[in-house]
């Protein structure tokens, strides 16, 4: 058995692109013979990444809009958010995927295969001694190895225990273009409650970035997805009776799903490591994965070059954020309060910033005891005390 390359990148998503791209912007990394294995050439504008962040990271070359102010709406409260000292910021997965795809195109030490990958192959029965190695199974059945994978891809569906909650954040948004001057490109619409919750928790956000062009998105946290038709009708509705816009045309579409489940995925199989949402960093309680799944790129190359264990799991501020998210889903799970009702007394009684920070898993404990004295302590509580009792 043969190491044929240092790190091999299983999936080249969000994840492993980040991943890649943090090795090709390091020194340390120039000698190293790195593989990328993904079935797609990443030619399409599939999706976009919003985040929210205190100063410029990686990325930063690559973000296509950012605002300073949002807007949120519920018919509980209204109000004009101020969200200094963070910065909410729009990246076009194309512009991502040309970004990294150029870095790569600059490296000889790194080889991208276009093919599939059927497995991990898990040596450590294999070289019991030092278990050093990992590999993968393409298509074909030939078998790579390396120092470490990294993989990205899930293989089966998540599946969730008895105790554990499972929510899809799915949603549809358009690009549009209007015929006249709509938007104000220096605020975005974060939620906007103002649309029918029959489903489950849903809003809309809009991201102006030009007078007259916007992603208008239809988002929903529930356990079951929607038949196709039902995404466009929202939107029409929402275009047309809330933005009160008639003339536009359609410049791009998107549509996904992001598990939002508080099942406690492995970080590390011996010396294949797992990361994105295959990883656990897309956030239980609001499918946000892009900064989770930085810090954890950032905190992989780190352990990398000082030759540390790369199995490390949560921190404990990541450990204080699955409780929450696990409170959250429960509380949505059992129907004890709209989502709409939760984020609307959050929003109205915190400042934005401190509450942007609780998403990020960021807060101090005295903003987390300020949030969860903003809900209802009689269903709170009880659904608190039920979630500590399954993680003991």
């Amino acid at each position: 058995m043969n190491k044929q390359y240092d790190y091999i990148i299983a999936g080249a998503g969000c994840a492993g692109m980040s991943l890649l791209m943090r090795m090709m912007s390091d020194p340390f990394f120039a000698s190293k013979k790195i593989l990328v294995v993904d079935a797609d050439e990443k030619q399409q504008n599939d999706r976009t990444w919003c985040f929210w962040e205190t100063a410029p990271d990686l990325f930063e070359p690559i973000v296509h809009h950012q605002w300073k102010k949002l807007d949120f709406y519920s018919n509980h409260f209204s109000s004009e958010l101020s969200i200094e000292p963070y910065t909410y910021k729009m990246i076009k997965g194309i512009d991502f995927y040309n970004h990294v795809k150029t870095n790569i195109a600059a490296s000889p030490n790194i080889e991208w295969r276009k093919t599939t990958v059927k497995k991990l192959v898990d040596t450590t029965f294999e070289i019991v001694a030092t278990n050093e190695i990992a590999g993968i199974e393409l298509a074909d059945g030939e078998i790579i190895y390396a120092d470490y994978v990294f993989s990205s891809i899930l293989f089966e569906p998540i599946k969730t225990a008895a105790h554990e909650y499972h929510f899809l954040q799915h949603f549809k948004g358009w690009e549009i273009k209007t015929a006249t001057d709509c938007f104000d490109s220096s605020k975005a619409i974060f939620m906007d409650f103002r649309v029918s919750q029959e489903h489950g928790t849903t809003f809309m956000y809009v991201l102006p970035t030009s007078a007259n062009t916007a992603l208008v998105e239809y988002t929903l946290f529930t356990e079951q997805l929607l038949e196709d038709n039902a995404y466009n009708e929202a939107l029409k509705k929402y275009i047309g009776e809330t933005l009160q816009i008639a003339d536009y045309e359609i410049l791009h579409e998107e549509k996904g799903v992001i598990p939002m489940t508080t099942k406690q995925f492995s970080y590390a199989k011996g010396n294949n490591i797992f990361i994105g949402i295959a990883g656990g960093q897309a956030k239980a309680s609001s499918g946000y994965a892009f900064k989770f799944i930085q810090k954890r790129t950032a905190a992989l190359i780190d352990a990398i070059k000082k030759g540390k264990d790369l199995s490390f799991g949560k921190s404990l501020k990541d450990s204080k954020g699955h409780l929450y998210d696990a409170v959250l889903l429960h509380v949505l799970h059992f129907q004890k309060m709209q989502g709409d009702e939760i984020f609307a007394s959050i929003f109205k009684k915190n400042k934005a910033s401190n509450v942007l920070a609780f998403l990020d898993n960021e807060s101090s404990i005295w903003i987390d005891l300020k949030i969860m004295n903003s809900v209802p302590t009689g269903i709170f509580l009880p659904a608190a005390l039920r979630e500590m009792k399954q993680l003991m």
